[in-house]
């Protein structure tokens, strides 16, 4: 055990950079896109249903974004915490942090899926349902509400699996649900005749698969860190508030994300079904493409947080310069197909004129826009993993968040549905200078080379 220990130190302290994060972004790259390809599969098989049903996706998907934030928080918190302990050689630290995210995110999923039958009405209403939408869109949500604690602690499964460097076990988990996810959409809905019941169902079962294939990795020793009672009872409130404090900005991104499309489909039910659905694929598309991109970001995470925790920071900056290029460039081409083949692959998932009509427009605005995101995506990522807490916290609630809510709030006022269409890619455009001022300031503060040398001897 102590030999597999070191010699997982010395992968993430001596592999050269563009490899190692190399290494860590492929399982995260493909876990990404084989997730994606499935909510394409989905978006597009009920899409067969309707116009109402294929906006229900897009109504719940904004609801799961909920859950999948508090997955995100207790996994990117105590992820950043464990994989910092891990770089100082603290595995018991690490252990405890891994466990205390693991209860925790489950113990949020569970409230969100009581809360959630209690006020279902309301909530589906509040997600932005049109009176035809509803009764898909809370069909579909009872499914989610079930499998809500065993999605929110899978993905904090997945996001400790990554900082440790195991990126490649949580990939397995996720793309197994996935999997069955895509097989079991066209089986439940069609063959069983269930309808939109069928890929709530097939979705709930999906997450209950990666769940335990991702718990029994901790259990079976093919982990760093362990989740056990033991290290359960070595949890102090303390621990708790630190990887929430330290997670909060995944916590605020996701749930700022749920916020704004929310009111992106309460903007769009003014304009009918069709502006909803289409700006559902039209966030979907975009997603997937910029999918592969967000998978080198994940990769540079881990990478970040043990090379500082390591005090490593020559291998922290190259890192940086690397998952920028990297990323970079990857979306430069995927935004390039968007560009050209925009109202075909609206017309994949919904073969409406509107709907095409609309997402048309908005699938090339969006393209264009995501051509700055990958640096400022690797930013945020990297205030997060080095702990910098209220730098990430800020840089979470902007781009997809404050900004994007004031453009929802003006541009339709003006512009009608062409400023519903705009509002994401300009609040992109206008967070750069921002971003940009934060990385100057992180690596002007960062020791230099010679410091992190003498700091070693």
């Amino acid at each position: 055990m102590t030999q597999s220990k070191n010699s997982q130190y010395a992968k993430m302290s001596e592999t050269p950079v563009p490899k190692l994060i190399l290494e860590l972004s492929v399982p995260a790259i493909i876990s990404m896109l084989v997730t994606n390809i499935y909510n394409l599969v989905d978006t597009a098989f009920v899409g067969r249903l309707g116009t109402s049903a294929s906006g229900a996706v897009g109504i719940v998907f904004g609801f799961m974004a909920i859950i999948q934030a508090f997955g995100f928080m207790f996994g990117q918190g105590s992820g950043s915490i464990l994989s910092r302990a891990l770089g100082k050689r603290d595995i018991e630290s690490a252990s405890v942090h891994a466990t205390a995210g693991f209860f925790g995110s489950f113990l949020f999923g569970l409230l969100i899926c009581i809360f959630g039958f209690a006020l279902l009405d309301d909530v589906v209403y509040l997600l932005g349902s049109t009176d035809t939408i509803a009764p898909y869109a809370k069909t579909y949500i009872s499914y989610i509400l079930i499998s809500a604690p065993f999605m929110c602690s899978c993905l904090t499964m997945n996001n400790i699996l990554r900082y440790e460097g195991k990126a490649f076990l949580g990939m397995i988990g996720l793309m197994s649900g996935a999997i069955l996810n895509m097989v079991g959409d066209p089986i439940l809905m069609f063959g069983l005749k269930m309808g939109i019941s069928g890929a709530g169902l097939s979705t709930a079962l999906s997450q209950l698969l990666s769940w335990c294939i991702l718990l029994w990795m901790f259990l079976s020793g093919k982990t760093e860190s362990k989740l056990s009672l033991a290290n359960a009872r070595l949890v102090t409130l303390a621990m708790i508030g630190n990887i929430m404090a330290t997670g909060f900005p995944s916590l605020l991104r996701q749930a700022l994300n749920s916020i704004t499309t929310v009111m992106l489909n309460s903007r769009c039910g003014d304009y009918g079904d069709a502006a909803v659905a289409a700006m559902s694929i039209v966030s979907r598309i975009t997603f997937f493409a910029f999918s592969v991109a967000l998978g080198v970001g994940q990769g540079f995470q881990p990478v970040s947080a043990f090379s500082y925790g390591a005090r490593k920071y020559t291998r922290l900056r190259k890192g940086f310069r690397f998952a920028c290029l990297m990323s970079e460039g990857i979306i430069i081409v995927s935004c390039a197909v968007l560009i050209v083949f925009s109202g075909d692959l609206i017309g994949i998932f919904r073969d409406d004129t509107e709907v095409i009509r609309i997402g048309t427009r908005a699938l090339r605005l969006q393209a264009l826009a995501t051509l700055v995101l990958p640096p400022c995506m690797v930013v945020e990522m990297l205030f997060q993993s080095t702990g910098k807490r209220l730098g990430a916290s800020i840089l979470s609630s902007l781009r997809n968040g404050l900004f994007f809510i004031a453009a929802l709030m003006i541009l339709p006022r003006i512009r009608g549905l062409a400023g519903i269409q705009e509002s994401q890619p300009l609040s992109m455009l206008v967070s750069v200078p921002l971003f940009v001022v934060f990385a100057v300031f992180f690596f002007r503060r960062l020791p230099k080379e010679q410091e992190e040398q003498a700091s070693d001897t």
